[in-house]
């Protein structure tokens, strides 16, 4: 599984990684997490708001800060 942690490194992108972790680290399941920082690659990959959470390529969070719960829903269906 591949999840991706789109946002300019602000504190609500820094939350949305570390809530990110939390549910990988809950659910006891492996993930590659990757940081997009480029404002030019938000757009390629479909996200006109951060922070955002990709995985395996679908936007699945777009312009808020996602929970530890609702991650762990998203990464279980």
């Amino acid at each position: 599984m591949k999840i991706e942690v789109v946002g300019p490194g602000c504190q609500r992108c820094i939350t949305t990684e570390q809530n990110v972790k939390e549910a990988i680290k809950q659910l006891d399941i492996a993930a590659e997490i990757t940081k997009v920082t480029n404002v030019a690659e938000f757009a390629k990959k479909g996200v006109m708001f951060t922070p955002a959470v990709i995985v395996d390529g679908e936007v699945k969070i777009s312009g808020r800060v996602p929970t530890v719960d609702e991650i762990e829903k998203f990464l279980t269906t």
